[in-house]
């Protein structure tokens, strides 16, 4: 893609695997809440192409995407138990701000972040936890209604039915990804729903990639690894986009640790102290923290 391609929340844990993965690969306009520190940065994007703006500001967000041929869009508020007065603002109102801006501007490709969330409410009681080992056959994958388990996931299925209006009624390409709970060199740790769907660093970007360079009309994937446990299908990921992951939690023990190496402790015969689920901390860069800090999902 030639011309610039802008990502929102480029500060939280999603928008630095992509940076930091396909960061030199493409012009970008880098738009978050708060100021992105240096480290954040990939080397070459000018002050001029860094947005401090929130994404329910249209007219910040509209100076944010002139001129740009794609939008990877982050930004809003993941907490799973996210109120409704706060998910409404900033991950309905604020993608449909986002995508309109978009639509207005003439931009060709839309990367919408959606979530595992969306889809929570298959996770049923007689069907875990034997959903998430490799020998259950249950697939979800993207045709299937949202059902989502809290209100974040309701206000993920709202930005996919958003996705869908705006690619029907304007013709934009729209891809929605459902991410998986997306962890740095190795899959959660000591959790069977997170190595089902463990989504890797490098996996993200080669994902985010894909959304970039394919031709799509509107479509719905999950975004994770080649893990062997999953009960999310990539096969439409791979058809759609050229997806081709590369990692699989069955790669790592169930504490973690890479099988050649056998080692499931920092020594001492607990988990490694860099693992702690934060459960509902902010990861996103409207609330920003640690991006390498592992949390149940996106």
């Amino acid at each position: 893609m030639d011309e610039p391609v802008l990502l929102t929340g480029a500060g939280g844990r999603v928008g630095q695997a992509i940076l930091r993965g396909i960061g030199d690969d493409y012009e970008w306009r880098l738009l978050d809440r708060e100021p992105l520190p240096a480290a954040k940065v990939p080397a070459g994007i000018p002050d001029a192409d860094r947005f401090v703006a929130d994404i329910t500001n249209a007219d910040a967000v509209r100076e944010a995407m002139d001129g740009v041929g794609a939008v990877i869009h982050l930004a809003g508020d993941p907490r799973k138990t996210a109120p409704w007065d706060s998910v409404l603002r900033n991950n309905i109102d604020g993608t449909q701000v986002v995508m309109r801006a978009a639509v207005d501007t003439g931009v060709e490709k839309f990367v919408f972040a959606s979530s595992n969330h969306a889809v929570g409410g298959y996770e049923t009681e007689d069907r875990t936890p034997d959903l998430y080992r490799p020998n259950d056959g249950y697939r979800l994958d993207g045709t299937e209604l949202p059902r989502p388990g809290n209100l974040y996931g309701v206000s993920k299925a709202a930005g996919e039915s958003l996705g869908r209006f705006h690619h029907d009624e304007h013709g934009m390409s729209v891809v929605c990804v459902r991410i998986g709970n997306l962890t740095k060199d190795h899959p959660p740790r000591e959790y069977e729903r997170g190595q089902a769907m463990w989504l890797s660093h490098r996996d993200c970007a080669h994902l985010f990639d894909r959304c970039l360079q394919a031709d799509y009309g509107y479509e719905i994937v999950y975004g994770i690894s080649n893990n062997d446990r999953r009960y999310y299908s990539i096969e439409r990921a791979r058809e759609a986009l050229g997806y081709d992951p590369a990692d699989n939690s069955a790669d790592y023990t169930f504490e973690g640790k890479p099988k050649d190496e056998g080692d499931d402790s920092d020594g001492d015969g607990e988990p490694a102290a860099d693992d702690t689920d934060l459960g509902d901390a902010p990861a996103e860069p409207n609330f920003p923290t640690d991006p390498d800090t592992p949390t149940d999902g996106a």
